[in-house]
């Protein structure tokens, strides 16, 4: 697993779908987190002419030429398409697998929580089901809890749903701490970041 190639930046993939009426979705917390790394970085994101997606180019970590070379990509190919933005990326910026994070909400670990992983299965997850297709399992990722639906509701309405007034209070935070854990990710390696933010 090629991780540690410094010449070659992070390509760091919010999921999410593309337009205003699913930007307060469950579905779209990997978009929130990718804003948030954006705005960090002081960048705006500007279409990528190379694949379908929003991209901001800087770094992150120690300010700075210390700071580690990050891509930060929302795709606008709505969720279920999310690989083949993701592939032309890594082709357009010559990334290693190892050093693709996708940031994606997560069904089956509790609202607030984050597991960071490298590989792995899809777990049902659409948006990962795509990237996988296009570039193998050995991708990082940084899951975001989101919870099991309520009742009898259909997963795909309760992902399609904005957060609940509840979550909202603490959504700012928990974003925040996401995007400290894709950070740490970069910085300080896989296992540490696990041991930081893997509650």
């Amino acid at each position: 697993m090629q991780m540690t190639d410094d010449s070659s930046p992070w390509l760091i993939v919010g999921l999410g779908n593309p337009g205003p009426e699913y930007a307060g979705n469950r579905h779209n917390v990997g978009f929130m987190v990718a804003d948030l790394l954006a705005e960090r970085m002081g960048a705006k994101f500007k279409a990528h002419k190379a694949s379908r997606a929003q991209v901001v180019e800087g770094r992150l970590g120690a300010p700075g030429p210390s700071g580690r070379r990050v891509v930060v990509a929302k795709p606008m190919s709505f969720m279920n398409l999310s690989g083949g933005p993701t592939a032309a990326l890594r082709d357009f910026y010559k990334v290693p697998a190892g050093r693709v994070i996708a940031v994606h909400d997560e069904l089956d670990i509790d609202y607030g929580t984050l597991r960071l992983k490298l590989g792995g299965g899809d777990n049902g997850h659409n948006g990962l089901k795509s990237i996988t297709k296009a570039l193998g399992p050995d991708y990082c990722r940084v899951r975001f809890g989101i919870g099991r639906p309520p009742g009898r509701m259909p997963v795909a309405d309760f992902v399609l749903k904005d957060f609940s007034s509840t979550e909202r209070k603490d959504l700012g935070y928990e974003v925040d701490r996401a995007a400290d854990a894709v950070e740490s990710l970069i910085v300080d390696g896989l296992e540490r970041a696990q041991s930081t933010y893997n509650t």
